[in-house]
Formats: structure tokens, sequence, C-alpha cells
């Protein structure tokens, strides 16, 4: 199966892709998409828009995984986060891809073992699962590869559940 994991934002939308054979992980390709702050934000999400179609038709992932919005403290935020997660959103549904979504307790528990474990912990092991030489850059590329994890792990649940 391959996974395109997902850390939606409007500034830096981290994606990463992954191979997993229900054993291990292999790196497919991660990185992350910017817009330019100043930019006009409809504009921001036209970028965000295309530059995800071009990452779906390039990776050919069978699914998408996302963190599911939880609004902090800055709602604001949040709702730009929000309509950043729709485009993502478009572009999956018209490339035709599932996309199942996760709460950051879910990654957590899904990559770490521990539902309350630390930023810097989970990073940690998404490179040790990956067996990278250090944790990819910027965060939000490794919290999309931890997205992709997760949902690994919860498929290859449910496979033994049904």
């Amino acid at each position: 199966m391959r996974i395109l994991g997902i850390d939606p934002g409007y500034a830096i939308v981290g994606y990463g892709v992954l191979e997993y054979d229900g054993y291990a992980f292999k790196p497919v390709t991660f990185g992350a998409i910017t817009t330019q702050a100043g930019t006009p934000f409809e504009l921001r999400l036209c970028d965000i828009y295309r530059d995800m179609q071009s990452i779906i038709e390039s990776s050919k992932p069978d699914v998408m995984s996302m963190e599911k919005l939880y609004f902090t403290n800055n709602q604001k935020t949040g709702i730009d986060v929000a309509q950043a997660r729709g485009v993502i959103l478009l572009a999956a549904a018209n490339m035709g891809l599932a996309v199942h979504e996760y709460t950051p307790l879910q990654v957590k528990q899904a990559v770490v073992g521990y539902g309350k474990a630390e930023k810097h912990q989970v990073m940690e092991m998404t490179r040790a699962i990956l067996h990278l030489a250090s944790v990819p850059k910027p965060d939000d590329t490794a919290d999309a590869l931890a997205i992709a994890i997760c949902h690994g792990h919860y498929s290859q649940r449910k496979m033994y559940n049904d």
C-alpha cells in the first residue's frame, strides 16, 4: 500500500509518501509545499491545490491520511488551515483518492505507543521507523510522515479485525 500523509497548513503543508507492506515502511518521497507570506490568501490556496495535485499524480498513492483539524487558541489560524484542508481534500477527491483522518492522539499512539507523547518523541520514532539519518525538516514534513505511519498501523489493525 502506498500512503500519502499530509500535515495541513496554509504557509507549509507537510507531505510524505510511504510504501507499507504490512510489516515495514519505506519512504518514497517527502517534503513540504510552501506558500509566500503576503501573497493573497486565495492565491496561496491555488498554489496548495496545484502542488497537491502534482504530488498525487507523481507519487500515485493508494490512500491519503491527514491530521484532523483541532482548534487551539487562535481561531483565525484554525479557519485558514481549514480552508487549506478543503483544497487538499478537493485535490484528493478529484484524483479519486480515499482520505482517512486521524487525531494527534491517534498519531502519537500509533507512532510512539503513548497518546501523550511529546513532539520530539514522535519525530524521533518517525526517523527510527523509516531508518532515516535525521528527522526530516521542516517539522511539518516529519509530522506528515508520522500521519502516514499512523494510517499504516490503523489499516493493519482494521484488516485483522475484519
